[in-house]
C-alpha cells in the first residue's frame, strides 16, 4: 500500500491529509500489510512529526519511506520512521533547530527557550538513532541548518539507499548482501566507498574473481616469506611461526598441502603430533645423553634404559639422517653447478669477467661489478649448522 505525504496549498505536516490523524487511519486501512510512504514535504509541526514517526515505528507490517523530492525540517523527522528510507538522487533533506511563534513577558519566553531545547534533544535523538552518529555532530548538523543532497545523506546514515533510476548494480549488490547484517558505522563506510568507486558500478562478476584472485596470491607471498622448517624423521615441516601447539603445519614449501596426521620425531628429540593439519600435542623427550654423542657408547648399562626411550633415540637418529641427507643434496647440486662452470669455454669464462677498475671521472656504472659467489654455501640453516660442527676444530 502507498502512501503519500505530499505538501498542499493549505496542508503541510500536522494538518489535512499530513496529520498523525490522518496516517493513522491510513494505517489502520493498511491492516499490517506493507507500506511505502512517499514524502514531499517543507516541514510543518515537529509534535505532529514525533506521533508519526511513532506510528510508523510501532506498526507491525514492513515501511518504507522515500523522500521523493523534499524532507524539510518536521518532514526530515517522518522520513526517519521507515524501517528502510530511500531518497530520491535528485531530492533533498533538511534538519534545522525547532521554532515558535511567541510573544509575552520575559518570563514567557524563557519557557519557551526551554522548551524549544527539550524539543530540539528529542529530534536529535531520533536522527542520533538512526545514523549512529554523536550527539555533538548532530547537534551541530542541526544548528547550522543543513541541507543534505542524497549521497552526502547516505555518508551520514540519515538514509539507506539512493534511488537514482539506473541498471542494477551487479558489484554493489553483492557487496552489500555481505555488509547488511554489519553495525551502521560500517555500513556507511561501505556505501561511500561504492559511492565514489565507479569499479564497482560495473556489472562484472570477472571483477570480484580477479580480485579474490589477487589476495589469495598476496597471502600465498606472505606465507612464503614466513616459512619455517622443522626436520623430522619423515620429512620436512612447514610452519608459519614457532612450532607450537595448535600450529598450522604444511608438507610442502608452498603451504598449501597440511601435513598428515601422524606422530613426528625432531632431531632434538621432541615429539610432535599432527592431527587436521595442526600440532595437536608437542612433548620435550627428557634425554640425559647430547644427541651429538648417540653414536657414542652408553654411560650407563644397556638394560637400564627404558624401552621408550630407545625408540625415542632411534628416531631422533632418523631425523638427523634425513637433515643429513639434505645437506648432502645441496651438496651435490653445487658441486654438479662447479662441473658446469668447469665445462665453460675460454671465451665464455672471459666474457663473465668484469673489471672492478672505474677511472676517476668515468660514467660507466657500478652495476658492472660482480662478486664470485662461494663455491657451496649452505642455505639452510640446519645445512649451515652441520657444516660449522664438521670444520669445527
Amino acid at each position: 500500500m502507498k502512501i503519500y505525504l505530499y505538501d498542499t496549498d493549505t496542508d503541510c505536516i500536522g494538518s489535512g491529509t499530513l496529520s498523525s490523524s490522518y496516517l493513522k487511519s491510513q494505517l489502520e486501512t493498511a491492516a499490517g500489510q506493507d507500506v511505502d510512504v512517499h514524502i514531499s514535504s517543507v516541514g510543518g509541526s515537529a509534535f505532529d512529526a514525533i506521533a508519526i514517526y511513532d506510528l510508523l515505528k510501532k506498526y507491525p507490517g514492513n515501511v518504507t519511506t522515500y523522500i521523493d523530492a523534499l524532507a524539510a525540517s518536521a518532514a526530515s523527522i517522518v522520513a526517519m520512521g521507515g524501517k528502510k528510507i530511500v531518497m530520491s538522487k535528485y531530492a533533498l533533506l533538511m534538519i534545522h533547530k525547532p521554532m515558535v511563534g511567541s510573544g509575552g513577558n520575559a518570563d514567557e519566553l524563557l519557557k519557551d527557550v526551554q522548551m524549544l531545547n527539550v524539543v530540539q534533544a528529542r529530534l536529535a535523538q531520533i536522527y542520533m538513532d538512526k545514523t549512529g552518529l554523536d550527539g555533538v555532530t548532530v547537534n551541530s548538523l542541526i544548528n547550522a541548518v543543513t541541507w543534505l543532497s542524497a549521497d552526502q545523506a547516505l555518508d551520514l546514515g540519515f538514509i539507506d539507499e539512493v534511488e537514482d533510476y539506473a541498471t542494477d548494480i551487479i558489484n554493489s549488490t553483492i557487496i552489500k548482501n555481505y555488509v547488511n547484517a554489519a553495525p551502521a558505522v560500517y555500513q556507511r563506510c561501505i556505501n561511500k566507498i561504492l559511492n565514489k568507486n565507479s569499479n564497482m558500478n560495473i556489472g562484472n562478476k570477472e571483477l570480484i574473481e580477479k580480485t579474490t584472485s589477487v589476495l589469495d596470491k598476496i597471502m600465498n607471498f606472505f606465507k612464503k616469506v614466513v616459512n619455517k622448517q622443522t626436520i623430522t624423521d619423515k620429512g620436512t615441516l612447514h610452519h608459519a611461526g614457532e612450532l607450537e601447539e595448535g600450529a598450522e603445519v604444511y608438507q610442502d614449501e608452498d603451504m598449501t598441502a597440511p601435513a598428515p596426521a601422524d606422530s613426528y620425531t625432531t632431531s632434538a628429540g621432541k615429539k610432535i603430533s599432527v592431527k587436521n593439519g595442526l600440532v595437536d600435542t608437542l612433548e620435550h623427550v627428557d634425554d640425559e645423553e647430547d644427541p651429538e654423542l648417540a653414536d657414542e657408547a652408553p654411560s650407563k648399562p644397556f638394560k637400564t634404559a627404558k624401552p621408550g626411550d630407545i625408540q625415542n633415540k632411534v628416531l631422533a637418529i632418523k631425523a638427523k639422517l634425513h637433515a643429513q641427507n639434505q645437506l648432502l643434496t645441496e651438496a651435490r647440486a653445487a658441486l654438479e653447478e662447479a662441473g658446469n662452470r668447469l665445462k665453460k669455454t675460454r671465451e665464455e669464462v672471459h666474457n663473465e669477467i668484469k673489471s672492478d677498475f672505474t677511472p676517476e671521472g668515468s660514467k660507466r656504472s657500478n652495476k658492472a661489478k660482480t662478486e664470485t659467489s662461494p663455491f657451496f654455501a649452505p642455505q639452510t640453516t640446519l645445512a649451515q649448522n652441520a657444516v660449522k660442527r664438521a670444520v669445527a676444530p
